[in-house]
């Protein structure tokens, strides 16, 4: 362990978070009707008004969580105060008992409702987070109900939406990984917060990592699928069924470790190890470095048109994860892939002149034109999600 390149990049860290937090607060924040706009150029210009429901829960995580982490400075707990506002007062539907909307306008008249409960999943922990800092009990609330949504929609309540599933199910059904992946970083949250319901916490996450590896981890591929027939079956008949998607792997993998690293499961350092080294040997590019997008189980062309693209938070997730990993295990390759990706960051997704990240790669590295800070998927949330928490583990390695 070379700790002056640790250090070195922990400077580098510190400094790209503080520019990245200034750049939303600056552009993002609407000062108007409340949350934040996220679809920004790259000079931060707003070029859609149109608001992402993710985004607002997100950015209202964030900002709460830069308190939890540094302290509470006042402009960080307004920004998360301001998105928690404008997602009570308008991104609830009123007719689906708790469904919250994927998008609305900028002054919050509905626009879009998705069958998926991630918009429930994020206010779920900006409220949680929001609670963590302040003590406002009726957060807390919130994040309960919303977090039981999430739960009970997920295993087969009738969604009060009237949105059917997205594939005739007599057809075709099955199991997506992003749901058992997403409710257990949730219900990380949901632990730090109220310690007082650790017992269901600990049982639902625990759910969460056996599902994951009942069904989507398949050893045989190499690989987690994204789609899953009912009981785990691997669907190689279709695109939908060979798809992997190597970042959102990776991100999983950290969610194992940290619940790993919480239980004491040791063997479970060992399987998300696994998967990680599956993701970056099927993801990464050796001709123009960085992690594709998707890749096919099988080596077939995948249908995405996106597929080869570089998207910045892939890379974020490698950032951890390899982190964690070089901290968990003590293995230089970890380290190695961690410096690695940090280069590539540095040289293609870093603004030095603008400020924040380029969302959007060629596979060649270059930036699409015209370039994008933020849209309807990327805000304030992977970017300074990696850098807070990378920050924090190489602040515990230079300490060793």
């Amino acid at each position: 362990m070379d700790k002056t390149k640790l250090r070195q990049a922990k400077a580098w860290t510190e400094k790209e978070l503080a520019v990245c937090a200034d750049f939303w607060l600056r552009n993002g924040m609407d000062k108007e009707h409340g949350g934040v706009y996220t679809c920004l150029d790259r000079y931060g210009r707003i070029y859609s008004t149109d608001k992402s429901v993710w985004m607002q829960g997100r950015c209202g995580w964030i900002f709460a969580y830069l308190c939890h982490t540094y302290g509470v400075k006042k402009e960080w707990l307004e920004a998360s105060k301001s998105c928690l506002d404008f997602m009570e007062k308008y991104c609830i539907n009123p007719n689906a008992d708790g469904r919250m909307y994927f998008t609305v306008t900028a002054d919050g008249k509905p626009l879009r409702q998705r069958r998926y409960y991630f918009s429930e999943a994020f206010y779920a922990i900006a409220n949680a987070e929001y609670y963590g800092v302040t003590g406002e009990k009726e957060c807390l609330e919130r994040a309960k109900k919303a977090y039981n949504i999430y739960w009970d929609l997920w295993h087969g309540a009738k969604d009060p939406t009237g949105l059917g599933p997205k594939t005739e199910p007599e057809t075709r059904s099955g199991r997506a990984f992003g749901l058992p992946m997403i409710y257990l970083n949730v219900t990380s949250v949901m632990l730090r917060v109220d310690p007082e319901n650790k017992a269901l916490y600990e049982e639902r996450a625990q759910g969460c990592v056996d599902d994951i590896f009942k069904y989507h981890v398949h050893p045989e591929l190499h690989c987690v699928l994204e789609n899953v027939g009912p009981n785990g079956e691997a669907n190689l008949d279709y695109t939908d069924g060979r798809i992997v998607n190597p970042g959102h792997d990776i991100e999983g993998v950290w969610f194992l470790l940290e619940h790993a690293k919480r239980t004491g499961n040791k063997e479970l350092v060992g399987k998300a190890e696994e998967i990680f080294n599956w993701a970056i040997k099927a993801g990464w590019d050796e001709e123009y470095e960085g992690l594709l997008y998707f890749v096919d189980c099988l080596g077939n062309p995948p249908e995405a048109y996106e597929h080869d693209m570089k998207l910045w938070w892939p890379h974020d997730e490698i950032l951890i994860s390899s982190l964690m990993l070089y901290r968990d295990t003590g293995k230089e390759e970890y380290l190695d892939w961690y410096f690695r990706t940090m280069d590539y960051c540095k040289k293609h997704f870093s603004d030095s002149e603008a400020g924040e990240w380029y969302g959007y790669l060629r596979r060649d590295g270059k930036p699409t034109e015209p370039s994008t800070k933020g849209s309807t998927f990327k805000g304030p949330f992977h970017l300074p999600r990696m850098l807070i928490m990378t920050d924090l583990m190489l602040g515990e390695l230079l300490a060793r």
